[in-house]
């Protein structure tokens, strides 16, 4: 009985251990970003329903180094959205996190520049209103684990209130955005600091 014990209470300490040490705290549906499967990742990556949805955005920006300064290299950077209803869609058929992320997504890499693109468009919010719209990101460096940092928001939105705005812990820097206009498409230019504000980062 003492030897289940300890074993329990050892097993106990590794999992809490473990679970401290993961880099930008728990995580539900990170691994979502390593379901890109055989997909050559490159720095750009179109979502679908792009080209048939208004108003069209493009999601772009430079992932740099811990330093804030020298561009990251090899940085997957994994997008997912609601779509113009507020609602991650699904064709019925989806398998792993695509069930509850939908298919509005899509995987970039970045390259020597850091620079990385997603041509997509606004998503809506929830029907509920229960959140500012938004676009999720997660990032994974090269050998590291895969970590969330703070969605994008759009400056204007009036769900984007006080509270929200001091909830925010500028994961990898402020993820509330000014959209701008250019050749017909919103911008949406979030730069990434990699590991700024990410708890156990190493």
């Amino acid at each position: 009985m003492k030897k289940l014990t300890y074993t329990l209470i050892m097993l106990g300490f590794i999992i809490s251990n473990s679970q401290a040490q993961t880099i930008g705290g728990p995580c539900e549906g990170c691994e979502a970003l390593l379901e890109y499967g055989n997909k050559q990742l490159t720095a750009v990556d179109t979502l679908p329903e792009f080209e048939t949805t208004q108003p069209q955005m493009v999601v772009t920006g430079t992932v740099f180094q811990s330093d804030g300064k020298t561009p990251a290299a090899g940085v997957i950077v994994y997008a997912y959205h609601t779509n113009r209803d507020g609602i991650y869609p699904t064709k019925g058929n989806e398998k792993g996190w695509a069930r509850r992320h939908g298919y509005i997504r899509g995987w970039t890499k970045t390259g020597e520049d850091g620079r990385y693109t997603f041509y997509t468009f606004r998503p809506e919010t929830y029907p509920s209103r229960s959140e500012p719209a938004h676009v999720h990101l997660t990032i994974k460096e090269p050998n590291k684990q895969e970590y969330w940092i703070d969605s994008i928001l759009f400056e204007g939105d009036p769900l984007i209130t006080e509270k929200v705005r001091k909830s925010k812990g500028n994961r990898c820097g402020s993820g509330i955005i000014e959209l701008q206009q250019k050749d017909g498409y919103l911008i949406a230019n979030r730069d990434i600091h990699l590991g700024l504000n990410i708890p156990n980062y190493y």
